[in-house]
């Protein structure tokens, strides 16, 4: 029976997200101990990340030379109800606005202008059971909101610091204008508590892309949270017309069923095109989480939250105790799967992601429309770079299949994640 597998891995879940929980409750101990002396910390904080990098200023320089650890306004967000889960599918699909992230769509000078809002703020996240993290936020969630688009598209961001340190927005995409590159020294530069900028951005290329804020410390501001995906997809007119643009390919080698098979596969990445309904598509952010702020990672999560794709409380047929978030991803078997994948983890050098009982086609960076790895079952990424996973359960047995990083570590504190296949 497939759902004889359920005990086991919902014990393992549970074993090793205990393992961790108490292992960070020892190292707060301990911190405590030989930091704070006697100072006590109130409520969640009691788990929070304490250490030279949360006083509330951290010692680094802002734009003006001083420091930009100004303590103002402080966003309203705090303690969101932050779902993993939700966060896999929202953004922006093409199939009703529940699933979208809020923007603004129109037309401006024969070119469509996607608008968002991104507002930094200071806020606590849940990492692991009990444990919270102190963050500095995209809209109050680590990571932020996944922002799509189609290639060509301009992509305009309303941005507000309401944080207490000065923050940017800097895209890794094509952008021609330094002006718009969100960093120290072009354009605006950082921005302070209460200022605000908008930037806009071309829509290119074709992809899977990172955003994150470019303040110094890097490392710092990177490590707290403020991250998030970006999503380009191709315009399948235009690969069409431009095919070697997708292709390890020059123009002359381009034939007629390569055009078309590259075509094909623009339309299923591209959310308005009625092939991209035969695709499940999740973005995953593999992110660490430094509690104890010594530089090292203790806790390791895809979208956050440790363990979170891991076996809860269910019946064994695809039932899950009501509210829980602890749960595997559910797959359609009649249904593609693509993961947009981007690794945002800062002090350890690289990331992987490993699918047991399966192979899957990776396009590194998601810019070309043939694979640069088939038939793999472990790819790595280093620091900010990401690419899309395709994977196919359509000949599995119905159950659980585990995913995770393929470095022990990793897995076993927090980054080790099912599929449920039904």
């Amino acid at each position: 029976m497939p759902s004889l597998n359920y005990p086991d891995a919902a014990a393992l879940t549970e074993r090793l997200e205990g393992r961790l929980t108490e292992s960070l409750r020892a190292e707060l101990t301990a911190t405590r101990r030989s930091v704070l002396g006697g100072l006590g910390l109130a409520g969640g904080a009691a788990l929070a990340g304490v250490g030279r990098a949360d006083d509330g200023d951290g010692g680094h320089a802002g734009h003006d030379g001083g420091s930009h650890g100004n303590f103002g306004a402080v966003g309203e967000y705090r303690d969101l109800n932050f779902d993993p889960h939700d966060y896999l599918r929202r953004f922006n699909t093409g199939r009703g606005e529940s699933e979208n992230v809020p923007q603004a769509v129109y037309e401006e000078d024969g070119r469509t202008v996607r608008e968002f809002t991104l507002t930094a703020v200071d806020t606590t996240v849940t990492i692991a059971p009990g444990v919270e993290f102190s963050a500095w936020a995209y809209n109050g969630q680590v990571p932020g909101p996944t922002l799509r688009a189609v290639e060509g598209d301009l992509i305009r961001v309303h941005f507000e610091n309401l944080g207490r340190h000065a923050h940017t927005i800097h895209p890794h995409l094509r952008n021609l204008d330094p002006s718009m590159d969100g960093v120290p020294t072009n354009g605006p530069g950082v921005l302070d508590t209460g200022e605000s900028y908008t930037y806009e951005w071309i829509a290119q290329p074709a992809g899977c892309h990172f955003y994150h804020c470019h303040s110094l410390p890097l490392k710092e501001h990177i490590h707290r949270g403020l991250y998030g995906a970006i999503v380009v997809d191709p315009d399948p007119e235009r690969v069409a017309e431009r095919p070697e643009e997708y292709c390890d390919f020059h123009p002359s080698q381009v034939t007629e069923d390569l055009r078309a098979a590259l075509v094909a596969e623009a339309e299923s990445r591209n959310h308005a095109h009625a092939a991209n309904d035969a695709v499940d598509e999740m973005v995953m952010l593999m992110n660490g989480f430094d509690t104890n702020f010594d530089g090292d990672n203790e806790v390791y999560a895809v979208n956050t939250r440790a363990f979170c794709y891991g076996v809860g409380d269910t019946d064994g047929e695809g039932n899950w105790e009501s509210g829980e978030t602890k749960r595997p991803i559910q797959v359609d078997r009649t249904r593609r799967q693509r993961v947009y994948l981007i690794n945002a983890i800062e002090f350890d050098p690289i990331n992987s992601f490993h699918t047991h009982s399966q192979f899957f086609d990776y396009y590194d960076h998601g810019t070309s429309l043939r694979p640069t790895s088939k038939t793999v079952d472990t790819v790595m990424q280093c620091q900010a770079q990401r690419g899309i996973i395709e994977l196919d359960y359509s000949t599995h047995d119905p159950g659980l299949y585990m995913f995770h990083a393929h470095q022990s570590e990793f897995a076993e504190l927090g980054w080790m994640s099912f599929f449920e296949v039904i």
